[in-house]
C-alpha cells in the first residue's frame, strides 16, 4: 500500500485546512519546494498535491509553486485543484507531473475524465470527495445529490488509474478515517482506491491495510505527518510489511 504524504496549497504556502474550510488555515511551511524535499528524504516513494485555490477558482492558483516542488525533487507527483479541461491536464503532464486528479469534472464533465484517461493511460485519477456519502464540487464549496459510490460506478469504464476518496469532515480533523466508507466504495469497483480524509495515526493506517483485499491500494496524509503524530519511517514499515 502506497502512502502519500500531502502538500496543499493557498497563497503559494504549504497549509493545511480543517474539513475543507478555507478560512479555517494552518500553515505548516511557507517554502512548498523546502516540504517536498524532506518528504523525499523520509523515504516516500510518491507525492499529493493539491491546488487548494484552484479548486475553487477552477484553474490553476499555485502554479509557480507547484512547479517548484517538480523541480526540487524526483518523486512521482500527483495534483489536484482546479483541472477542468484538456489544455490545463496536457499542461501539467507536459511540466513533468506524473498524474492529474479530475474532481469536480469527473462529477460536472465526465466526458473529459473518459477523454483524458484515453489519452494518458495510467496517468489520470479521479478524485470522489463526499461530504456526509454525497459528492462536492468546486472546491467542496458545492455538495451535490449524488453519492460517491455512484459515480465512481458511473465511471469504472473510463479506465483511471485510481479514485481517490476524501471524506471531507474528516480532512485535517484528526479524526480518524472513515475505513467502513472507504472499504465499501473500493469493494463497490475494480478501479484501486486512495483513502484519504482524516488519518490521524498508526492504528488507522493498520485499518486501512486490513482492507487491502477490498481495494485500497493508498492513502494520503496530511496534517497528522506535519504535526508529528505519524512518524514516516514507523508509517512506511507498517505499510511495506
Amino acid at each position: 500500500m502506497i502512502l502519500y504524504p500531502a502538500i496543499d496549497l493557498k497563497d503559494g504556502k504549504c497549509v493545511r485546512l480543517l474539513k475543507g474550510d478555507m478560512t479555517k488555515v494552518t500553515v505548516f511551511n511557507a517554502d512548498p519546494a523546502d516540504q517536498a524535499r524532506a518528504f523525499e528524504a523520509a523515504g516516500f516513494a510518491w507525492l499529493h498535491v493539491v491546488d487548494l485555490d484552484g479548486a475553487v477558482q477552477g484553474k490553476a492558483v499555485n502554479d509557480g509553486a507547484i512547479r517548484a516542488i517538480r523541480a526540487a525533487i524526483g518523486l512521482p507527483v500527483q495534483i489536484g485543484g482546479g483541472v477542468r479541461d484538456d489544455a490545463a491536464i496536457a499542461r501539467w503532464l507536459e511540466a513533468g507531473i506524473a498524474r492529474v486528479v479530475l474532481g469536480t469534472a469527473a462529477l460536472k464533465d465526465p466526458a473529459l475524465v473518459r477523454r483524458a484517461c484515453r489519452a494518458y493511460p495510467g496517468r489520470i485519477a479521479i478524485g470522489i470527495d463526499a461530504r456526509g456519502g454525497r459528492v462536492a464540487v468546486e472546491g467542496w464549496a458545492e455538495t451535490s445529490e449524488v453519492s460517491a459510490i455512484d459515480l465512481a460506478r458511473r465511471l469504472e469504464d473510463a479506465g483511471a488509474a485510481a479514485l481517490i476518496y476524501t471524506d471531507i469532515e474528516r480532512d485535517g480533523a484528526l479524526q480518524g478515517a472513515n475505513v467502513m466508507a472507504t472499504a465499501a466504495l473500493a469493494r463497490a469497483v475494480r478501479t484501486p482506491v486512495i483513502a484519504s480524509g482524516g488519518v490521524s495515526s498508526l492504528g488507522d493506517l493498520a485499518a486501512l491495510k486490513a482492507e487491502a483485499k477490498s481495494g485500497i491500494a493508498g492513502v494520503i496524509v496530511g496534517r497528522a505527518l506535519y504535526d508529528g503524530r505519524i512518524q514516516p519511517r514507523a508509517a512506511l514499515d507498517l505499510l511495506a510489511a
